[in-house]
């Protein structure tokens, strides 16, 4: 896809291999291209080092790099992908291209022009985060079963955002939903335990590549 005669370009963070650390696709082989740039700020943010910096690509290098690593899966993310318009043609072009793609988006922004043959993983912000306010709630309506909704906690007060969310909005009919806690601020079993007290419909989940590798980036 081009733009104006010229290839279109991203501003990229890092691309590299690891294991996806979350969602339904744990531990399965991924290329991450982390996208630089996120109008959010989270005071939990694990990733600020991708608010600025980073190099401008072209779709076919980004592709080129994508093609390198020779897995199936590759995972978009940031940051926020989409702060940058281009995100969307990159997506198809790596659906177009053969890929399983997901995309990690905080839910601050319109899902809608995301092709429909990418997960998308909407995170929805609690108030721990500091950004709750900035859930884009139309966002729901636009999801399938293919996607997936995250919620990231540091406390109870979070957990029970999240648990009253999900009743009033009944997303456990809408696609399957994740459990975060905060590192260093919940404790894992903490949060286990509330989710079989209530019976959750959710998938309880730590961050993979931080059990096997600690917060490094590049992991």
């Amino acid at each position: 896809m081009k733009a104006s005669g010229k290839p279109l370009s991203l501003k990229i963070s890092e691309i590299f291999l690891s294991l996806q650390g979350e969602t339904s696709r744990v531990g399965l082989p991924t290329v991450f291209v982390r996208l630089t740039g996120c109008p959010l700020r989270c005071v939990w943010c694990d990733t600020a080092y991708a608010f600025a910096g980073g190099r401008t690509m072209t779709l076919p290098d980004i592709l080129a790099e994508v093609a390198r690593h020779d897995v199936r899966h590759v995972c978009v993310t940031g940051g926020e992908p989409l702060a940058q318009p281009a995100c969307l043609a990159l997506l198809s072009e790596l659906c177009d291209t053969g890929y399983a793609v997901s995309l990690e988006t905080s839910g601050a922004l319109d899902i809608g022009g995301v092709d429909q043959r990418v997960a998308r993983i909407v995170d929805l912000k609690a108030p721990g985060s500091g950004e709750s306010d900035r859930n884009l709630w139309a966002n729901l309506s636009l999801l399938n079963s293919g996607d997936e909704i995250k919620f990231v906690l540091a406390h109870r007060a979070d957990y029970e955002w999240a648990r009253q969310v999900i009743v009033e909005r009944r997303l456990a009919d809408v696609c399957p939903l994740l459990f975060s806690p905060v590192a260093g601020e919940l404790a894992a079993s903490t949060l286990a335990e509330w989710i079989l007290a209530d019976r959750l419909p959710v998938r309880f989940q730590l961050q993979l590549h931080k059990v096997l590798w600690g917060n490094m980036r590049g992991k």
